[in-house]
Formats: C-alpha cells, sequence, structure tokens
C-alpha cells in the first residue's frame, strides 16, 4: 500500500510550499489520533469534503484550518486509494491549576483572572496563554506596588495527555513613594501641590491610605487636580511637560517627577453669545453665565455656565442642546473672550420610560413617582425630581436614571431608570454600653414595601426590662391616587424607669390612632391625625416628689384623645447618600379638652446638607421642642423632652441631660435644644464604595425645666462615627468625648444602632 505524505508538522511551512501531488477526489474523509475531540468538530473546521477535488492549495488551507482552532499541536495530511487521512496529535488538557506563596489577593480572584486569558482547568493547554497568564498575575501584583514579585512556573505532563501547572508566587515587600519632586511651579508651592495631591510618601496612615503605594491611575488623577487647580486661578497655558516615575534597584522605593510650565495669568477680556434668539433670548443667556468680562479666567465657572445653559434649554425640553465656549486668546495681553455658542437642537419628547432591576417591587409604585411623563416634552428638572422621588422610597440601594436617544430621529428619548432592589424587611437592634447598665438592646420588625405594593407594615415587639412595646402600625402611602396616605397605629407599652437614668416609674399604656398625610408638593407634605390612649402609673419608693404631685393632680390612671398636625419638607439630592439639600420637619400634639390632661408640644428640625467638596459635605442640625400645659394643668412628666445619646447628643448616656430629681435620675423637661455638626466624607482608601462613610461631628444640646441641678447649662461633645451599610443593615458607630461635663453627668462615650435586615 503505497502512502502519499501532502502536508508537513508546520502549518507556515505547509502554507508555503505543500508538497506536489496529483489532484484526487476525495471518495471518503477518516480522521486518526483523536482522543477528546470529536471527529465532527474535526470535520467542521475541515475546508475539504467528499466529493471535492483535493490539491496542494487546498490541502495547505486544510492545515491552516485546523491548527488555527488550538486544539492541535500537529497535523498532517495523508491519501490512501482515494480515502483522505487527517492525522492530528492533540494539545493537552489542562487537569489542574495550583497556585502558592499568594497572600494579598483571594486564589478565587486569581483564578477568574486567568480564567479571563484562556487559562482554567478542562481547558486546552497553550503555551502562549500561560504567558499571558504570568504577565496578569505580574499586573496585578504591580497594581498592589509590589514590583519586585516573582513567578517560578511549572508544567508537569501527566496521562491521558493531561498537563498539571504550578504558579509559586514570591510576592516580596510593597513598594513605597520615596519622593514626589515637582518642578517648574512658581505660583504655588510645592508643599501646598503635594498637599492636594492623593499619592503620598509614608506617613502615620499610609497603613489605611496605602496612598503611598503607587498607582498609574492614581497618578493620572493627581495631574488632572494639579491642573484643574491651575486652570481654575487662570493660568490658562498651564502644561504637565513630562512625568518620570523610576524605581530603585532593590525595587522597594519610586521616585516621582514632575515637570510642569505654569504660563501666565489670563484675565477674561469679553463675554459673548451666539444662538438662536427666540429660543432662550440672549440676555437670560448672559444671566446663566457665571464668569464675566474682567474676571480672571476659571475652567470651572467656564464648564459651569456651559452646563447651566445646557440644563436652562433643557427645561424647554431642548434635551439634545450643545453649548461650546469658544475661545479668543490674546496671548500678548494675556486675555481671553468667550463666544458661547448655543445650539438647542430639536425639541424632544419621551417616548418611553422603561424600568428595570425591580424585581420585587411593582411597577406602579416606581412610575407614581415620576413627574416626567411619557408623550410629554422632555423635562430634565422633572427627570431629576422623578429620580430623587424613587430614591426617598428607600426600597432600592442603586437608582441610575439615564436619557437615551431614539435611533433614526431626532426629536426622541427614551428614559431609562435602573434600580437595584434592596431588603426592605427590617429587624433592628439599638444597644449601648455603660459601666451600670451594661448592654441594652431594644429591636423591632418592619416590612416597608409589602408585597411589592409600597405599603408599609410594621410590628413592634419589645420585652426589655426598660421598655416592653407591642405595636402595629400599617400605611398606605397612597391612599388616593393624588398621594394622600392613611395611616393606622394600635400599640401597648410598658415602662420600667428604674433601669435607666430616670427617675423611677413603672408604666402601661395602650392605644390607637389613625393618620393622614397630604401632599403639598412634590417635597412638601402636611399631616394630621387623631389617636386614644390610656395609661395606668405606678410610682416606687424611689420615685422623685415631682411624679407624685403628678399622681396626686391626675391619679394612678389617665385617658386622653390627641391631635396632631404636621408638616415637613424634604428636598435632599439623595436618601442613600445625601451631599446637598435640606429636611424640615415641625409637628404639633394637643390633647382635647375632653381628655383628662390638657398640654401641648411642638417640635421643629431643620437638617441643611451643603457639598464642601466632591468628596466632603457639611451637614447641620437643629430641633427644638417647647410643652406646657393648659386649663392651669401640668404637662405630664411622661411626655417631658430628654436628650442625650445617638440622635441627640453623643457621648452621654440616652435621656441623662436636664433637670435632675434629689436622686441625680433625669426628669427630663419642657423645653429642648439639640444642635449638630458633622463633616461627612468616605472613608480613607474604599474608592467609590458608598456603602461606608465616617464623619466628625460637634453635638451640643440641652433640656430645661422646673427641676434640681443640671438644667440652665448646654452640653457640648466632639467625636466621630462611621455609618455602614452592611448586608445586616445600616450599622452606626460613634465615640464621642464630652467637652463640659459636670458632677453627677452620666457618660458614655461609645455608642451604635444596628439594623438586621432579611
Amino acid at each position: 500500500m503505497k502512502l502519499k505524505n501532502l502536508a508537513g508538522l508546520i502549518p507556515l511551512l505547509y502554507a508555503a510550499s505543500a508538497i506536489a501531488i496529483e489532484p484526487f477526489v476525495v471518495k471518503d474523509i477518516r480522521v486518526e489520533g483523536i482522543q477528546r475531540t470529536e471527529a465532527g468538530t474535526v470535520f467542521s473546521y475541515l475546508p475539504v469534503k467528499v466529493g471535492d477535488k483535493l490539491d496542494d492549495e487546498h490541502a495547505a488551507a486544510a492545515i491552516r484550518a485546523l491548527f488555527a482552532t488550538g486544539f492541535f499541536k500537529d497535523v498532517r495530511l495523508e491519501m490512501q486509494q482515494g480515502v483522505l487521512i487527517v492525522l492530528v496529535r492533540e494539545r493537552p488538557s489542562i487537569a489542574s491549576i495550583e497556585i502558592n506563596g499568594v497572600k494579598d489577593f483571594p486564589k478565587d480572584t486569581l483564578r477568574d483572572n486567568l480564567k479571563s486569558v484562556g487559562l482554567a482547568d478542562g481547558r486546552i493547554f497553550d503555551k502562549s496563554a500561560l504567558d499571558k497568564a504570568e504577565q496578569e498575575l505580574k499586573r496585578q501584583y504591580v497594581a498592589r506596588g509590589k514590583y519586585g514579585v516573582s513567578f517560578n512556573t511549572t508544567v508537569t505532563e501527566l496521562e491521558r495527555n493531561r498537563v498539571a501547572i504550578i504558579f509559586n508566587v514570591v510576592e516580596g515587600e510593597t513598594s513605597k513613594i520615596g519622593q514626589i519632586n515637582i518642578i517648574g511651579n512658581q505660583v504655588f508651592s510645592e508643599k501646598k501641590l503635594k498637599g492636594l495631591m492623593q499619592l503620598d510618601t509614608p506617613n502615620w496612615i499610609s497603613w489605611f491610605t496605602k496612598n503611598d503605594q503607587y498607582s498609574k491611575q492614581k497618578l493620572s488623577a493627581d495631574l488632572e487636580i494639579l491642573r484643574s487647580l491651575y486652570l481654575d486661578a487662570g493660568y490658562l497655558e498651564f502644561s504637565i511637560d513630562s512625568t518620570q516615575v523610576s524605581i530603585t534597584p532593590d525595587k522597594k522605593h519610586i521616585y516621582i517627577t514632575i515637570n510642569l510650565s505654569e504660563g501666565a495669568k489670563y484675565t477674561v477680556s469679553d463675554i459673548k453669545v451666539s444662538g438662536p434668539e427666540n429660543i432662550l433670548p440672549h440676555v437670560e443667556t448672559r444671566k446663566l453665565i457665571k464668569i464675566q468680562a474682567g474676571d480672571v479666567f476659571s475652567r470651572k465657572e467656564l464648564t459651569d455656565s456651559s452646563k447651566k445653559i445646557g440644563d436652562r434649554l433643557g427645561e424647554d425640553g431642548y434635551a439634545f442642546a450643545n453649548v461650546n465656549a469658544v475661545p479668543d486668546v490674546d496671548k500678548e495681553k494675556h486675555q481671553v473672550g468667550f463666544t458661547f455658542v448655543v445650539d438647542p437642537g430639536s425639541r424632544a419628547y419621551v417616548r418611553h420610560i422603561d424600568i428595570t432591576g425591580n424585581t420585587k417591587t411593582r411597577d406602579v409604585v416606581i412610575r407614581r413617582e415620576f413627574r416626567q411623563m411619557e408623550g410629554a416634552w422632555y423635562s430634565a428638572s422633572k427627570i431629576k425630581t422623578s429620580k430623587q422621588k424613587v430614591d426617598r422610597l428607600d426600597f432600592f440601594s442603586e437608582v441610575n436614571i439615564e436619557t437615551i436617544p431614539v435611533p433614526g430621529t431626532n426629536d426622541q428619548l427614551d428614559v431609562s431608570l435602573a434600580v437595584k432592589e434592596k431588603s426592605t424587611g427590617n429587624f433592628s437592634i439599638g444597644a449601648g454600653i455603660s459601666s451600670n447598665v451594661g448592654l441594652v438592646f431594644t429591636g423591632s420588625v418592619t416590612q416597608r414595601n409589602l408585597f411589592g405594593t409600597g405599603n408599609n407594615l410594621s410590628a413592634q415587639i419589645n420585652t426589655g426590662r426598660v421598655n416592653q412595646v407591642y405595636s402595629v402600625s400599617y400605611t398606605n402611602p397612597y391612599y388616593t391616587d393624588n398621594g394622600v396616605s392613611r395611616g393606622f397605629d394600635i400599640y401597648k407599652r410598658n415602662v420600667n424607669s428604674t433601669f435607666t437614668a430616670i427617675s423611677p416609674y413603672l408604666s402601661s399604656t395602650i392605644g390607637g390612632g389613625v393618620r393622614f398625610g397630604i401632599p403639598i408638593s412634590d417635597f412638601e407634605n402636611t399631616h394630621y391625625g387623631l389617636s386614644a390612649e390610656k395609661t395606668e402609673l405606678t410610682l416606687t419608693d424611689a420615685s422623685s416628689s415631682q411624679m407624685k404631685e403628678y399622681v396626686r393632680i391626675f391619679g394612678p390612671s389617665t385617658s386622653n384623645l390627641t391631635g396632631s398636625v404636621g408638616w415637613s419638607r424634604d428636598n435632599r439630592d439623595s436618601a442613600i447618600y445625601t451631599t446637598e439639600g435640606t429636611t424640615q420637619r415641625a409637628f404639633v400634639e394637643v390633647t382635647v379638652p375632653i381628655s383628662d390632661q390638657q398640654y401641648y408640644k411642638l417640635t421643629y428640625q431643620n437638617q441643611w446638607f451643603y457639598p464642601i467638596s466632591q468628596n466632603f459635605t457639611l451637614m447641620l442640625n437643629g430641633d427644638v421642642g417647647y410643652a406646657d400645659g393648659y386649663s392651669d394643668k401640668p404637662v405630664p412628666f411622661f411626655k417631658n423632652f430628654y436628650a442625650g445619646g445617638p440622635g441627640t447628643v453623643r457621648g452621654f448616656k440616652p435621656f441623662s441631660l436636664g433637670p435632675k430629681d434629689s436622686n441625680n435620675n433625669s426628669l427630663g423637661g419642657t423645653r429642648r435644644i439639640i444642635g449638630n455638626a458633622e463633616l461627612l466624607f468616605p472613608v480613607p482608601g474604599m474608592g467609590k464604595d458608598r456603602s461606608v462613610r465616617m464623619s466628625a461631628f460637634v453635638d451640643a444640646g440641652a433640656v430645661f425645666g422646673l427641676g434640681m441641678s443640671g438644667s440652665d447649662s448646654l452640653r457640648y461633645t466632639v467625636g466621630v462615627a462611621v455609618t455602614w451599610v452592611s448586608p445586616m443593615g445600616p450599622l452606626k458607630i460613634s465615640v464621642g468625648v464630652p467637652l463640659n461635663d459636670q458632677f453627677g453627668d452620666k457618660l458614655q462615650p461609645f455608642q451604635f444602632t444596628m439594623g438586621s435586615m432579611f
């Protein structure tokens, strides 16, 4: 039997010079040498079929095609009496991948990275993929500043044409930034420029921030910070000429040199406006431009002005408006003029509003919060308001909205709202630690989005030794289609203040009520309620004289019918991660004359959030309360105001501030004032992760009323706090240090509250 060799072992050699043969018609095709690969797979890639005429050119093409699959490391073609024989030798498969010596990364993460470059268990082994894998591993370590990392990779052949791959990693030490040099600066000192940069030489907090570890991304961000500083200060010709990053031979230290040219300081010579005046009059456009002739040039002011003009056009439906500030530079006089070229484009309307990600929440619950309607002209402010209202539902951990032009049109767009559901069932607990009480817990169960309807059902069962609460509350936020809400409350409360800072007493209250909320605007509401309750009071031998006087006047059992009126306004940009806006709440509670007790309470709270920079937000909070009786009746002592603890003045034991009795227990008071200033910022090193937020705070507060010592002065506290939206729910931790505590004050520096979601 005579065999003709039609091809060699190297595909490029075959392609260039296949052995000359007489062309023949293929009567049959047989594949030999396969172990894992199916014969049908070979046939599918082979560009030769039964009945085709095979010649040199087609043979070379067939070999190239089979090699291109990556399945084989040897391919030969032979002919025997009109039968084409395809002889292959398969590449080995990867039986296992082992990574040793890794400490900085989870091995699963590295395996995923290796898989992305084609190296994983069960795949065909490819030497080029192994080389890419080593490069990928090194890239991961270099990104963490470990330039001295080394790899020793072994490939062991196993039975059944398989291989085992072992990566032995020597991580080495992290390279630190030894020095940062800035050359060419005269206007700003090197100290100021370095202070703005994220990268830094090692310091006392570097172990946490990792800013002493070089990163190309961090350096790019720092260069943009320097560029923004100069351009916003008028240096139009500022440029960064070069950056040099060098590493010492031992790969332990990195040196960064930044060469920059400041250029001259420019002022604005003139401001002009160009564009159709019938859509947006030039007079109104000029009012939106923040930078004026004679001002020092500022890129930020220029960008903000263009944005304001675009937003204003967006209010009239011009979603695709284009605003460009065209410069006219006079380098001799160091002046620059700008012509704001306004191109409104076509007026657009919204075709569809698409909502995705709401696996639990019903579509209508989200759509009823929208102020932008389908089929209506596009409005930028209505889009923003819609996002805020959906955000404030507090059913989602993320709310993202974008506008998408409709292909083939210039006057239509779709609004796409993507949400990420979060658990709305909440089991919350609060805790505090002190030397005389120890660890104290409270808890409640709430479902804020009942069956995805947006309705709120809350059941509180608290069997603590201080407060025993059994309550059920239900709220329908859309009792009517125009947003009127209705809610019901039924509750039973038992209080034993013996274990608190409050003067000791025992009470048992049972009651219920109904309440309504009526919207005034998108961000403003009024609230009305009516409730009835009965209270049984029991005093102890240690109860204060004020409490005994109360029982003498009202008796141990009282029944009240109480009405309430409230008002609230909330225009925060986000309820998930607030950076700007205000919230205000006012509330009046008064008993009707037929009640056993006649009193009223007034409270008002105002929170203000102001963005100081991209990462820092200032929060100011004010809270005041006033209570008094009428018809010559005093305010019931259990309706008094209290202060101290989370939400008021941290660092002091809850309810401990204010008037005291002869046993130094809190009596509460009829007047309260609380003030908080808090600087909110991301946790260093957490990047854009918004689940964790830190703050530095100053709290002040006092409770006033008839009593003994401690009723006539404010208490001040400074401290730090951390808020973490954990998988178990929000966790808030604070450490407060009182600044002017007095004798008899009850301190509690460490306090936290925690919620567990299900």
